[in-house]
């Protein structure tokens, strides 16, 4: 008999956690018309102060140019965000918020914590704020080759 291998057993209740968050959170977006790729460039575009070059986005992201030329289409096409000219340079396009794209930023965000506060349901409030502490560690923790 083999002894039991606490470690992966956590990675694989942490990896079904991640696709049950996905699945969640998937659910809630769906009403709200973007799809998960979508939100997270759309949340990317907010943190910026002035509006990112679409080489940004794709360096932000971890994705390839095309990548990012094919979420601001759909983002673009349903009113979120609008391709602007650079002041300075005009052969450059920069990625700006459109006051859509802060309302589905809104929806996103009461998504998102709907779908966390459904997998969080069965918590207790002590019980979150250990979960909290640990996720916090863990985030803090070196990444190795990640």
């Amino acid at each position: 008999m083999t002894a039991p291998d606490p470690s992966g057993q956590l990675a694989e209740q942490l990896l079904r956690l991640t696709r049950r968050l996905h699945r969640a959170q998937k659910r809630y977006l769906d009403p709200v018309g973007i799809t998960p790729a979508q939100s997270r460039l759309l949340r990317t575009v907010s943190h910026y102060e002035e509006p990112p070059r679409m080489a940004d986005l794709a360096q932000r992201l971890e994705v390839v140019p095309r990548a990012v030329t094919t979420l601001v289409d759909a983002l673009e096409a349903n009113g979120a965000v609008r391709r602007v000219p650079d002041p300075s340079n005009r052969r450059v396009i920069r990625i700006e918020i459109t006051d859509q794209g802060r309302s589905t930023l809104r929806a996103l965000r009461e998504a998102r914590r709907t779908a966390v506060e459904d997998i969080l349901a069965p918590l207790s409030t002590e019980q979150r704020v250990v979960l909290g502490s640990l996720l916090d560690e863990l985030m803090a923790g070196p990444e190795r080759g990640c």
